[in-house]
């Protein structure tokens, strides 16, 4: 593990709530930038590392997706327990302007301005999960229900 890194906004959010947390750090691979490899260097399993992807809905605007790194995405499901007809994951390069974060450092936590959230139900099953802490190398260890506290979030099937 590496030195802890500076506070972020997501941990410093959490700090506001009195939401209990632990980080963990690890190496970036730029050519291997998946949660797998983030789960392997941390020790966890795949399922307990959660990845954080940004949409948006032809209706309802930019939402949050929190789901685990070795899952992948059913948009019509999201869609779905959004309440919208369709949605897209944003691209790259609006990443940035959209939440204040970076691809590989996106955390559903500190953005810009907050969204509607969902969290994959499998979460519920776990005492603690990984999200990003909002940069690349850094990820925040929290109760998945302390983390749907902290963002308004649902818990839904959100994967395939």
């Amino acid at each position: 593990m590496s030195k802890k890194l500076h506070k972020t906004n997501a941990m410093r959010e959490l700090d506001t709530l009195s939401i209990p947390y632990k980080t963990a750090q690890y190496a970036v691979d730029p050519d291997h930038p998946t949660g797998f490899n983030v789960a392997e260097e941390l020790g966890e399993s795949p399922d307990q590392i959660f990845k954080t992807l940004v949409l948006h809905g032809e209706r309802k605007g930019y939402l949050v997706c929190c789901l685990p790194s070795d899952f992948e995405l059913d948009l019509k499901k999201v869609a779905r327990v959004a309440g919208d007809k369709k949605v897209e994951l944003i691209p790259v390069k609006k990443l940035f302007p959209t939440t204040g974060y970076i691809r590989g450092g996106c955390s559903p936590l500190g953005m810009k301005k907050k969204f509607p959230t969902f969290i994959d139900e499998t979460a519920q099953l776990f005492d603690e999960i990984a999200v990003s802490a909002g940069e690349r190398g850094e990820q925040i260890i929290v109760n998945p229900f302390d983390l749907q506290k902290a963002t308004d979030a649902t818990f839904a099937d959100l994967t395939t």
